[in-house]
């Protein structure tokens, strides 16, 4: 999607809405956020489908040391991101949020407050939210609650 395209944000705006949306299949970022709706702009009740968003320097940070770019100068300033209402509209979402780094966003948006200081939060509003976590980012009482036992995987191969 071409950012400075009015035109085309528009027509992919009306597409979103022409249909049902089945899967959202999404992440959390380190500071609680979906897509790339961060706290200073996240926005339960936005009207609009997507956007053009400003990303701060800690998301731009995250995007480095993900791997995505190997500089902050290689990292747009802007993106274009599904709003949270849009995300929230399908069917089914399922949210892959793996690494140490994450464990404090999964802690928010299990046990925190339904707030847009974590805008991962409103995923418990969903009634059919999928969260994928590894042994790092979930929270030790879940893993105590789910018996859970580390088995790592090993290749026949």
């Amino acid at each position: 999607i071409d950012p400075n395209n009015e035109e085309n944000l528009m027509n992919y705006s009306k597409s979103l809405l022409q249909d049902e949306i089945d899967l959202a299949c999404i992440g959390i970022g380190e500071n609680g956020h979906i897509a790339f709706n961060d706290p200073p702009v996240a926005d339960f009740n936005d009207n609009k489908q997507i956007k053009i968003v400003e990303l701060d320097q800690k998301c731009r940070e995250q995007q480095v040391g993900e791997g995505w770019f190997g500089s902050l100068q290689e990292v747009p300033t802007h993106a274009v991101t599904l709003t949270i209402p849009a995300i929230m509209r399908s069917k089914c979402i399922s949210c892959v949020v793996p690494d140490k780094r994450k464990h404090n966003a999964v802690v928010g948006c299990l046990y925190g407050e339904i707030s847009t200081k974590c805008p991962a939060s409103v995923m418990r509003q969903h009634g059919n939210v999928i969260l994928w976590l590894d042994q790092q980012s979930a929270p030790v009482d879940l893993l105590q609650s789910l018996n859970y036992k580390y088995t790592p995987w090993k290749s026949k191969l």
